[in-house]
Order: C-alpha cells, then sequence, then structure tokens
C-alpha cells in the first residue's frame, strides 16, 4: 500500500503520482523511490511534483529523484524539462543557490599518508578557505571584474591564477555557461557578490578530505583515476549570496509577470514566465551569471586547497597531483536536446538538488569520459559517506539525463538543532575517526548525519533503477563546514 493515497508503486524503485492528483496536471509525476525511502517521503514533496505537472510547456513527466524533499515551488530533488517554444522558465525549479555544485579532487596521496598530518591539515584548510553565514573572501571584485566573473565563470578565475586551463576540461560546460548578461543582474546583487567570491558559505556546504574507500567499478574508476586508498577532496558551494540575491529579485519580476501572460498558479512559489518572453530571457542571462560566478567560486577554493596541501606535504604540484575529476551543478537550467515521443527537440530542463547523468558517447561529455560516461558526483552527510557514479543511456530515455543529488534531508533545521540538544556532535564523529572545524555548534547540529536520509540508500535507487551506476564509494576524513 502506498504510503501517499493516491501514488501507485510502479515497480520497486519507482511511484507514479497519477494526473489529477491535484486539479489542472498536464502529465503525470514520476518519483524514483523504494520502499525503505517511501517511509520517510512528506506529502507536499508529492503535490510540489504535481503542481509542477500543470505548468505550460512541460514535456514528458514530471520527475522527482530519491532524494526528495519538500523546496521552495518545486521539491528538491525535482527535474522538469520545458518545450522552449511553449514551455515556461522559473526559479522555482533551479533554486536559489543557482549553481550549488560539487567539484571531486583526486591526489597521489594515500589515507596512510595522510591521516598523521590531518589535524594540521584540516586547521591549516579552515583558516586558509573563508567560511560561515555571510563570509568574505580574500578576493575583492571591482565592478569591472564582477561582469568579467558573470561573463567567464571558471575561465575568469584561471585567468587570474587560480588553477591551469586543463582544470576547465573537466568542469560541466567547462566552468562557463554562454549567453550570461551582466546587465540582467541587479546592483542588490553585485553589492552581495562582491565579497563572497571565493567562500564556501554556510548551512549544507563543505570542503571534505576523504577517501576512496570501495571500487565497485575498477576498469571506470581507473579511466577517472581513482584506485582504493587514494586521498581526494570533494568541495561543495554555490553562487552564495550573489544567486540567492538573482532568484529574489526575478521571482518577484514573475510573480507579477504572470498575471499578464495568463498563467494560472497553483502555488505562487512556482512563478514562471514564457521562456521566449522578455522577462524569460533576462532571468536566464542573469542565471547562467549566477552559475558561471559558482564556478569560479569552486575554482578559487580548489586552488587554495592544493595550495595548503603544497604546503603541508611539502611536494611539488606533480607529485601532489592534486587534479579535478569532474564538477557538476544541481541547482540549473540548461537548454538541451532530447528526443521526445521519437523526435530530437530542443528543451528547457530545470534541476533543482539533481544532478546531469549522461551516458558515454554523449556529445557534451569532455573526450576523457566520452568511453565510460559523465562522473555524477553525489555527496552524503559528514558522518557517512559519498559516492562516484556515471550516467547511463536508461537517464537520457527516462530522466533527461539526470539523477539524484545527494541524501536529501529528512530534518528541518529546527528540528536537528533540537534532536541535538545536549549532544558533541563533534565528539561523535570524532569516535567515527572525523575531524571536523566549524564556525560554530549549531552549524553542525543542522547538519549532524541524523539530518538526513542515508546516501546508500538514495544511491541504490537511482542504480538499481539504471539511470547511474555505482562505480565508487568515499569516505570521510575531515571536514570544513560553513
Amino acid at each position: 500500500m502506498p504510503k501517499i493515497d493516491g501514488t501507485v508503486r510502479i515497480d520497486p524503485y519507482r511511484i507514479k503520482v497519477p494526473k489529477g492528483f491535484v486539479e489542472g496536471m498536464k502529465t503525470e509525476g514520476l518519483i524514483f523511490l523504494d520502499q525503505v525511502l517511501e517511509e520517510e517521503l512528506e506529502l507536499d514533496s508529492v503535490r510540489q511534483v504535481a503542481n509542477v505537472a500543470t505548468l505550460p510547456g512541460i514535456v514528458g513527466k514530471s520527475l522527482a529523484m530519491p532524494d526528495i524533499h519538500t523546496g521552495y515551488g518545486f521539491p528538491i530533488g525535482g527535474v522538469a524539462a520545458f518545450d522552449t517554444e511553449e514551455g515556461v522558465i522559473s526559479p522555482g525549479g533551479v533554486g536559489y543557490d543557482i549553481n550549488c555544485g560539487v567539484r571531486l579532487l583526486k591526489s597521489n596521496l594515500t589515507r596512510e599518508e595522510v591521516e598523521p598530518k590531518l589535524r594540521e591539515l584540516i586547521d591549516i584548510l579552515y583558516n586558509h578557505i573563508p567560511s560561515g553565514v555571510g563570509s568574505t573572501g580574500k578576493i575583492k571584485l571591482s565592478t569591472k571584474d564582477e561582469k568579467e566573473v558573470v561573463r567567464k565563470g571558471a575561465i575568469w578565475a584561471v585567468e587570474q591564477g587560480f588553477g591551469g586551463a586543463e582544470d576547465l576540461e573537466r568542469i560541466e560546460s567547462h566552468g562557463c555557461l554562454e549567453g550570461a548578461d551582466p546587465d540582467a543582474i541587479s546592483t542588490k546583487a553585485y553589492e552581495r557578490g562582491r565579497s563572497q567570491q571565493g567562500t564556501l558559505g554556510s548551512g549544507n556546504h563543505f570542503l571534505e578530505i576523504q577517501y576512496v574507500a570501495e571500487v565497485y567499478e575498477p576498469s571506470i574508476a581507473e579511466a577517472m583515476g581513482l584506485w582504493k586508498g587514494q586521498l581526494t577532496v570533494m568541495i561543495h558551494t554555490g553562487s552564495r549570496g550573489f544567486g540567492h540575491q538573482i532568484c529574489d529579485d526575478y521571482i518577484r519580476v514573475m510573480l507579477q509577470a504572470a498575471k499578464k501572460y495568463g498563467i494560472e498558479l497553483p502555488d505562487k512559489e512556482l512563478a514562471c514566465v514564457p521562456f521566449r518572453s522578455r522577462e524569460g530571457q533576462q532571468y536566464f542571462a542573469a542565471m547562467k551569471g549566477a552559475a558561471n560566478y559558482a564556478w569560479a567560486n569552486r575554482q578559487c577554493l580548489m586552488h587554495w586547497t592544493r595550495e595548503v596541501f603544497l604546503r603541508v606535504f611539502k611536494l611539488s604540484p606533480k607529485d601532489l597531483g592534486m587534479t579535478v575529476v569532474f564538477d557538476v551543478a544541481h541547482n540549473i537550467a540548461k537548454e538541451e536536446f532530447h528526443i521526445v515521443e521519437g523526435k530530437r527537440k530542443k528543451l528547457i530542463v530545470h534541476r533543482k538538488g539533481a544532478t546531469r547523468a549522461f551516458p558515454k558517447g554523449h556529445p557534451e561529455l569532455p573526450d576523457c569520459y566520452k568511453e565510460i560516461g559523465q562522473p555524477v558526483l553525489i555527496p552524503g552527510d559528514m558522518g557517512r559517506a559519498s559516492f562516484v557514479l556515471v550516467g547511463l543511456p536508461k537517464a537520457m530515455e527516462e530522466t533527461f539525463g539526470s539523477t539524484c543529488h545527494g541524501a536529501g534531508r529528512l530534518l528541518s533545521r529546527n528540528q536537528a538543532i533540537k534532536q541535538a540538544k545536549g549532544r558533541s556532535i563533534k565528539q561523535e564523529l570524532a569516535e567515527r575517526g572525523i575531524i571536523v572545524r566549524s564556525a560554530g555548534k549549531e552549524t553542525l547540529a543542522e547538519e549532524m548525519p541524523d539530518a538526513y536520509k542515508d546516501v546508500s540508500n538514495v544511491v541504490d535507487v537511482v542504480h538499481n533503477a539504471g539511470i547511474a551506476m555505482k562505480v565508487l564509494k568515499l569516505k570521510p576524513m575531515g571536514v570544513i563546514k560553513g
């Protein structure tokens, strides 16, 4: 019996939200979920899947991944594609933290080599990487600089000496979406972004030192340059206050404009406009600018991370071998071609808390991954594990080339703080051998492992459903939280 009345279980890994679940649905919803994770499914997030299905020009199903939880308008874990001529674009389908995403670095170091210096490493990284609420960085952007970041993304960071051109090959879209318009962005957004380039931020953002604990697909792992016992670093952050302000600005614009275009919204948080409208194109151009800002941000943070490792281990860059495995966005809208009812069609695909998962041979993949498929980076909570997967052909057939993005919250931040009362999360993690540094106890309480679903269950669903394949598991050694 399905947990939520009106939903229908299709198979062990998929639940259907039929047309009629809410009034006005143009298509059905599809949630990737097994019976274990279904116990944690919220009615509000199912309603959000159904509400998205009412929007004009939706193509295929309104989708959600197994890390689904209630978000702003669209569920987190939501994927929806719209016709570029007749469909809409919605800030709620991208999220406030535009291009929140993950970068994975590999190295020539082993877990055993790093363990004796781990505490020193974490302390220096914490002092070297600006983190925390409202954190400001070492980079102070002029008005001209900000516009260059908007246009160029990670390319700008490389031009400033933060890393090399070889890094760009292994970033989604090479770290830059073309068509970003600096003039589509408000003065307030620029003011917020001016001092936050090169900062980790707060909340679920982190920099984590990890090691490869298990390898499931040795040949694919080898093609990525990854092996058991290897030291890796994962960076999870986005566009900071800059992207947040852009989202806020355009939600207000679209709430007004939706009336003008005769769009009836079941929930005002779904504020949207026709993709081809003036407002739609302005938001898209501004969103691209925020995405580029985020790629530049992760590039700068990676550069400083490498500097710390070089300093602590007294190695040459070649001997350290700290290079990019991949960098993926999981809050973004992109124009892509997909096969719909046998025809190649251009769509605007919204991924909100969902990761692109293109299979091998896809033309957008870098040459180094054409034979294995796109690496998919799935962070877990700071106490358990993270995973690397690759996209599979079935993702193109069922999910517009998308999969999950992380563990997904189980408790709200307030619930987590209440549950952590009287506990030392830092000590609990230390007992598991994980060293944590954060700006405060409240951050650790909000982000404690219990606040999240078990990422292993989430990853097993997408693996067993055939939309992405598990390649290896990463376990945390040390974590920096904002």
